[in-house]
C-alpha cells in the first residue's frame, strides 16, 4: 500500500465516524432514538472496520513485515 492511499483511507475513516455522528444527531431531531442509531450504524461499522484495517496494515508496517511504499 502507498503512504499516500493510506493517509485518504484515513481521511475517510475520520469522515465515515464523523458522518455518523453527524446524521444520528441530526436524524434524532425527526425520528425515534432507536431509528437514528440504525440509520448512523452502517456509516459508524465501516469508519470502525477501516480503523482497524488501517490499524492492522500500520502495525505490520512498523515491525517490518509489510512497509509501506513510497
Amino acid at each position: 500500500m502507498r503512504q499516500n492511499t493510506f493517509v485518504r483511507l484515513s481521511l475517510l475513516a475520520f469522515g465515515l465516524v464523523i458522518a455518523s455522528f453527524i446524521l444520528m444527531g441530526t436524524s434524532r431531531l425527526v425520528l425515534a432514538d432507536d431509528t437514528a442509531r440504525l440509520l448512523s450504524a452502517p456509516t459508524m461499522l465501516a469508519g470502525g472496520a477501516l480503523i482497524v484495517f488501517l490499524t492492522l496494515r500500520s502495525v505490520l508496517a512498523v515491525s517490518g513485515i509489510r512497509p509501506l511504499e513510497e
